[in-house]
């Protein structure tokens, strides 16, 4: 079997992934994108599956696509990818798949988008559609806040501040949960603890052992069938009514879950990507 792990910097979650490669004696090849230069007219990539670890969503986005169009195998796929690098993507593939999910307007100039955030009433949480780790989340308590961010976007101008999502604003409890999916098991799950509205353990949020709970379960499952499947961690908020669907993450961090869940996360990615790599590498051989 013919194995590459695609990635630019080395992060803790792919050392553990080439530590678990490593102990199973299990040799690969180490895809830098800093490096990668794809010919397009001669698509030759010898890997029976590739597995994505990009910080740069553009980059492990169009590196799918080539790859996937090419016939090679990816954990996970462009298409996952690609809805879940967009924020506006998954929550349409949420709602049509009716995964419970937040209160969601979309609004291209600032007029309209008052008018959302009206409709959907104060507070509310204004996000770019494309974007990681809570970065450029701004909370709207009231109209004079939402004239005042709505004109710095146009005056900022780009693509990311051209489009408005606006979210009804979930009161969380200083918490929410991340559970991990691999393949059609929610393997873990996590509390994230927060006085800050913003959770990411990337931006402090400490984090606690989640049991997963059938509900828990169901949902995560079905947010994970609904963008495609794979290797995803899902953000879920919990509410009066029961759990909601927030996002869904195609390049999962685990780093600060492993020890608290007492689950070997790298252990699951491993076994789940051995098993799309040998289904590949049978198609291979079968076809010769």
């Amino acid at each position: 079997m013919k194995i590459a792990v695609l990635c630019s910097i080395v992060r803790k979650e792919e050392k553990l992934l080439f530590d678990e490669l490593r102990s199973r004696g299990v040799e690969y090849e180490v895809l830098d994108d800093r490096e990668l230069v794809f010919n397009l007219h001669h698509p030759q990539y010898d890997y029976d599956v590739v597995l994505e670890r990009c910080v740069n969503h553009s980059r492990a986005l169009y590196a799918l696509k080539v790859l996937n169009d090419s016939g090679v195998e990816t954990v996970n796929r462009f298409d996952v990818a690609d809805v879940c690098g967009n924020k506006f993507s998954t929550t349409m593939a949420l709602i049509r798949e009716k995964v419970p999910c937040p209160k969601t307007y979309l609004a291209f100039t600032a007029d309209s988008a008052i008018r959302a955030i009206e409709e959907l009433g104060y507070p509310v949480v204004l996000k770019p559609a494309v974007g990681s780790w809570g970065r450029l989340l701004s909370k709207i308590n009231d109209r004079d806040a939402a004239e005042t961010i709505l004109e710095h976007k146009e005056i900022l101008g780009s693509y990311h501040h051209s489009i408005f999502y606006i979210q009804e604003y979930i009161p969380k409890r200083e918490r929410d949960i991340r559970s991990f999916v691999v393949g059609d098991e929610t393997i873990c799950a996590i509390y994230r603890y927060s006085k800050h509205w913003i959770t990411n353990t990337a931006r402090g949020g400490r984090a606690e052992n989640c049991p997963v709970t059938d509900e828990i379960n169901r949902l995560s499952l079905a947010a994970a069938r609904a963008v495609g499947g794979g290797v995803v961690a899902i953000d879920l908020f919990e509410t009066r009514n029961g759990l909601q669907v927030n996002e869904v993450n195609y390049t999962m961090e685990f780093r600060n879950s492993i020890e608290t869940t007492g689950i070997n996360i790298p252990a699951k990615v491993i076994d789940y990507l051995l098993t799309v790599g040998r289904q590949a590498e049978q198609k291979r051989l079968a076809a010769k």
